[in-house]
């Protein structure tokens, strides 16, 4: 009777509200379905924003709520608390919400953000729950933030005191370590990957101490395969910081999602449960596209290669033109630290103020030059862009430590790491990029030679559809 009730329910505030997603009726009847029936179920809602679905989820927890246990971002528990459940209450529905360490005792939504997802699971909290994720298509990456360790030399020291008997050999352990880390590095303040095979001796002191403080219980479990392993490296203070990120963290939790129920929602086509295909037993594929205006976009042929000697004079030349009487905002995406610095002294010494490098204060012309990660992490705090320069593709560079062990990863398994890897994940994030500015009615220039150049530059195209080519940069 659940589906029925809250499909009656999502009725009536449809009624209330033509604004609302049409299709969050038929999403509360399945929401409400795996609740009751207890599935391992995807959603993938084409066209759907992650704000639109929210009432579908919620209206059948307003009404089972038993054991579920809700993953969230700080934006989406910040949404939820000042957007949706105030929403609910304007309706008449009551959504009780537990946001403690432990497990609520009663029937309340446990909300829980990923790295208390994480410690739950570690204190065999979420035996019988049943997780409901948003935004799917991003959990690998949400997990692996969450698993992430990272060793300073406080920990060392805290290592060492804790079993003075062992000081000596940690201590030539740790300088034996930084010796060669700094004897590596080509420049400064660089990411030097660690192998298994740098490790071997600290290993063997781990293993022989009893109850080691943390985090090196989780170091000596992350070094035994599947993580990925890198120093970074400060040569002002001669130190080094340790991270280390599982390659699939959805591999390492595979046996939590094989014992307990979940829903995922997602709005791209890549599932990343794929690999659990023979576990999940609902699966559905729910709405439209939803008809958008094109979105012009410069992406001239003929331009230079990134690994070409110009390309960093084209990037100038094309950037200053681009922003060159642009009354708006103008953000400026290029994941290449060195390159990023560059173009933005450059541009400043042109544009003065107007340019700011990774800031939420710019002016109302400003032009913000950063990364796609600091872009999707922070967009939301900036009014909406009138364009979007993609200097260069947000493809992962084989100098991250942690991409270079995910495609290590991939040969060995016989994999194309480039279509099936690399490429899927651009393709994931460019639509959520270029989102601000297409709801602005604003404009894309993608100046990345490899766009025209290679045949998978029809994916990013396809991707970024609908969009009108935009030939002459001419006044508004």
């Amino acid at each position: 009777m659940i589906e029925v009730y809250a499909h009656n329910y999502m009725k009536k505030l449809l009624k209330k509200d033509s604004l609302l997603w049409p299709h969050n009726l038929t999403l509360s009847r399945l929401v409400a379905r795996s609740l009751r029936r207890r599935d391992k179920s995807t959603f993938q809602l084409e066209g759907a924003n992650p704000n639109d679905y929210w009432l579908g989820v919620l209206i059948p927890l307003c009404l089972n709520s038993c054991g579920v246990v809700l993953v969230v971002t700080p934006l989406q528990k910040q949404r939820l608390f000042q957007v949706e459940i105030p929403k609910l209450k304007n309706e008449g529905f009551h959504l009780a919400v537990w946001e403690g360490l432990e497990p609520p005792a009663d029937e309340k939504v446990w909300v829980l953000n990923y790295q208390e997802f994480l410690n739950a699971y570690d204190q065999n909290s979420l035996c019988s729950k049943q997780f409901i994720f948003t935004e799917a298509e991003l959990l690998s990456r949400r997990l692996r933030e969450a698993m992430s360790i990272q060793v300073s030399s406080s920990d060392w020291d805290c290592l060492r005191r804790a079993y003075p008997s062992a000081a000596s050999a940690l201590v030539d352990v740790h300088e034996g370590l930084t010796k060669r880390l700094f004897s590596l590095a080509i420049r400064p303040n660089e990411l030097i990957r660690m192998d298994l095979t740098n490790i071997f001796a600290l290993r063997d002191l781990l293993r022989v101490l009893p109850q080691p403080p943390k985090p090196w219980t989780a170091v000596l479990n992350a070094t035994t395969g599947g993580w990925a392993s890198w120093a970074e490296l400060d040569y002002k203070l001669l130190d080094w910081t340790w991270h280390l990120q599982p390659l699939e963290p959805l591999q390492t939790l595979r046996q939590l999602f094989v014992d307990n129920p979940f829903i995922t929602l997602s709005s791209l086509s890549e599932n990343e449960f794929i690999s659990f295909d023979e576990m999940i037993n609902v699966r559905v594929k729910l709405g439209a596209p939803i008809y958008q205006e094109p979105i012009r976009l410069f992406a001239p042929f003929r331009q230079p290669l990134p690994n070409t000697e110009c390309f960093a004079e084209h990037l100038l030349d094309q950037s200053r033109r681009l922003v060159l009487g642009r009354q708006g905002l103008t953000i400026i995406l290029l994941d290449d630290d060195h390159l990023l610095r560059r173009l933005t002294s450059e541009l400043a010494a042109e544009f003065g103020k107007r340019v700011v490098f990774c800031s939420t204060a710019p002016d109302s012309n400003g032009i913000i030059c950063c990364t796609s990660k600091w872009w999707l992490a922070t967009h939301e705090q900036l009014p909406a862009p009138e364009q979007l320069i993609v200097a260069l593709l947000p493809i992962s560079s084989l100098e991250s430590p942690l991409t270079a062990a995910r495609v290590e990863a991939f040969k060995k398994k016989g994999l194309d790491w480039f279509r099936d890897l690399l490429l899927p994940e651009l393709l994931s994030v460019l639509p959520r990029l270029v989102s601000p500015v297409r709801r602005n009615n604003g404009r894309i220039a993608i100046l990345d030679g490899r766009l025209r150049a290679r045949t998978w530059g029809k994916n990013v195209f396809d991707v970024l559809q609908p969009w009108i080519p935009l030939d002459r940069l001419l006044p508004d």
